[in-house]
C-alpha cells in the first residue's frame, strides 16, 4: 500500500545521495552542516506561516487584535 508519508522512488535516491556526502564529512563538517540545515528548516517553517497568514488575510490591520 503507497502511503502519502512515503517517499518517491526520486526522494529515495536523494536521501542516499545525501546521506554518501554527510558519510564523506568530518564530524566537525557534519555538526555545522547540521546546525546551517536546521537554521534552514525553521526558516522555511517562517516562511510559510507568513505566507498562511497572507493567504488567510490574517496580517491586515482590521484582524490584529
Amino acid at each position: 500500500m503507497n502511503s502519502p508519508a512515503q517517499l518517491s522512488l526520486e526522494q529515495e535516491f536523494s536521501l542516499r545521495s545525501f546521506a554518501d556526502q554527510v558519510q564523506l564529512m568530518s564530524r566537525e563538517q557534519a555538526q555545522e552542516f547540521l546546525v546551517s540545515l536546521y537554521e534552514q528548516m525553521m526558516l522555511r517553517e517562517k516562511m510559510y506561516q507568513e505566507f498562511l497568514k497572507h493567504e488567510w488575510g490574517l496580517d491586515t490591520p482590521e484582524n490584529w487584535v
